[in-house]
């Protein structure tokens, strides 16, 4: 399988090329720390992966477009992961704009030029594994109004909906869509926390759910359950009765 993967350069994107070369795939892998990307390049490259290499700011329409499409050149792309994100920390104005221009902007920038690859290859007749896939990562913090993160959990929230609606908008074409939602996973981004973390995993273990789901052919692949179920549940509830629950939400400090 030829797999694409941007934000790969630490967290759930490094579990996944991981995880995605121990199966024999060819990776293309981009992240903006050249330093941390060549170290995962090497890990998966000692597995036996071919891996092809990019220095990439998903912010950047153009230069995202254009790895993609030289990607797809070098080899038809199976399956993109688009994972790229980063957290709020203090909400400023500065750092939620950059939040949504990531989580967001760089999200709408790798799944568009992913459809455009897709569509003009008629996908394989067969099983669903012939079929080209987008993986989306939004977060459990997405299924509603968080006072601890509004940015992070705005533009999670965006990415969910937006890839729940492209699976049924992109199924008749022969492309699949799944949205993961992660509870709290290993990455640069839970080292800094100081809030409470419960059912912490670490990243190895959520890339294998993502990767097995994903292979089935899961819309909304979420964990650990009770995380799932408890966000569900609050995300229900009257506005008044979520907004009391968020009183007793500790602060998240980066």
């Amino acid at each position: 399988m030829n797999t694409l993967i941007t934000g790969a350069s630490s967290g759930i994107g490094e579990a996944l090329a991981r995880a995605c070369a121990k199966r024999g795939d060819r990776l293309f892998i981009c992240g903006r720390n050249a330093e941390r990307l060549d170290a995962v390049a090497t890990a998966c490259r000692e597995m036996g992966a071919e891996v092809h290499v990019q220095v990439v700011d998903v912010t950047d329409e153009n230069a995202t477009r254009r790895w993609l499409q030289a990607s797809d050149a070098i080899a038809p792309l199976d399956r993109v992961f688009a994972n790229a994100g980063v957290s709020t920390g203090e909400e400023n104005e500065t750092n939620s704009r950059r939040t949504f221009a990531v989580n967001v902007g760089g999200c709408v920038n790798t799944v568009l030029p992913a459809i455009e690859l897709f569509r003009v290859r008629k996908p394989a007749d067969g099983p669903i594994p012939g079929r080209p896939q987008i993986v989306i990562t939004a977060s459990i913090a997405g299924y509603g109004p968080l006072k601890a993160c509004p940015a992070y959990a705005a533009t999670k929230s965006c990415v969910k909906t937006w890839g729940l609606s492209l699976r049924g908008m992109l199924a008749p074409e022969g492309i699949r869509v799944s949205v993961v939602c992660p509870g709290f996973v290993r990455s640069r981004i839970t080292d800094g926390n100081t809030c409470p973390m419960p059912f912490f995993m670490e990243a190895d273990k959520a890339a294998s759910i993502i990767l097995r789901r994903a292979d089935r052919d899961v819309g909304l692949i979420a964990f650990p359950w009770p995380m799932r179920f408890g966000a569900w549940w609050i995300s229900t509830l009257p506005y008044r009765l979520n907004e009391f629950i968020n009183l007793f939400l500790p602060k998240k400090v980066l």
